[in-house]
């Protein structure tokens, strides 16, 4: 006689089930009801080993496209609570779907993005069992990476840097290097838009006393004036050759139009017009003849 579960099986759950019996379709696993109309088809096509009848497998619960509770051994390839690159393979209008390695994606929240992912994105997520029991991803991971984080000791200012983009916040953008460094990047030396879960590669500014490091997506200064020198050229071409910034603009002014410090653009505003490539005028520069 079958015994009763106490506990209602749910889809988008991983469990423990005992095969009661087989057909040519696959095998059947006991649900627990006590009615064998509850027993669930865990089909030849989702069993990636042989089961027999009396074996326990653990296996992923879904519904098929009648609706109808169905199992895989194809589970999720993290426990819940680990971290991992997982790949966007489906937005919704409710969220976007990952795949861990289960038989379906698993379903991640509007509310547990960190931007607005697109298919085809990798991201740093972790697996949860939300309010119903159901396993969900999230990407708010930065306490799980903190933990998994290990100290650069044997990084040096100026040494290049590996990792997936984790976290976007006013100041800067979290990077969790491919040694597990937390690396910060500050808005100043990020030349352009990033988005979560892209993978770059930056320059060690500065280590931390508590082992975390500061780099740069910027070029080191002697390549980024010249890059520089030309952002700001190719701003003043598209302005009609001239254009109303100097030594009296705001610092704030200069990097809302070019991404650079008043420094850097001083820099590189000295280096055009060393090169006779733009000359002052009031309130500015304007290109040469």
């Amino acid at each position: 006689m079958k015994t009763k579960r106490t506990v209602q099986l749910k889809p988008m759950t991983v469990a423990a089930l005992k095969v009661v019996r087989a057909n040519e379709m696959g095998a059947f696993l006991d649900a627990g009801t006590g009615n064998t109309s509850d027993d669930i088809l865990l089909h030849k096509a989702q069993q990636t080993a042989e089961v027999k009848i009396g074996d326990v497998v653990r296996v992923f619960l879904y519904l098929d496209p009648k609706k109808r509770l169905t199992a895989s051994m194809r589970v999720p390839k993290m426990r819940e609570g680990q971290i991992a690159r997982l790949k966007i393979i489906n937005v919704t209008n409710d969220g976007a779907f990952v795949d861990a390695g289960a038989e379906r994606g698993i379903f991640m929240p509007f509310a547990e993005m960190r931007g607005r992912p697109q298919v085809g994105e990798v991201v740093w997520a972790k697996i949860y069992s939300d309010k119903s029991g159901r396993l969900a991803a999230s990407m708010k991971v930065s306490d799980e990476i903190r933990r998994a984080s290990k100290p650069a000791t044997a990084v040096k200012r100026g040494d290049k840097i590996k990792g997936a983009v984790f976290n976007i916040i006013d100041a800067g953008a979290f990077v969790f290097s491919d040694e597990q460094h937390i690396v910060f990047v500050p808005q100043k030396d990020i030349p352009r838009v990033l988005r979560i879960g892209e993978v770059v590669e930056a320059r060690v500014t500065y280590l931390r006393e508590d082992g975390r490091l500061d780099a740069s997506l910027r070029a080191a200064k002697e390549n980024a004036l010249e890059r520089d020198a030309e952002k700001i050229f190719a701003f003043m071409q598209a302005q009609g050759g001239s254009m109303p910034f100097g030594d009296k603009t705001a610092p704030e002014k200069i990097y809302a139009v070019f991404k650079l410090s008043k420094a850097a653009f001083k820099r590189a505003v000295g280096h055009l017009y060393s090169q006779r490539r733009i000359d002052k005028i009031d309130g500015g520069f304007k290109i040469n003849a």
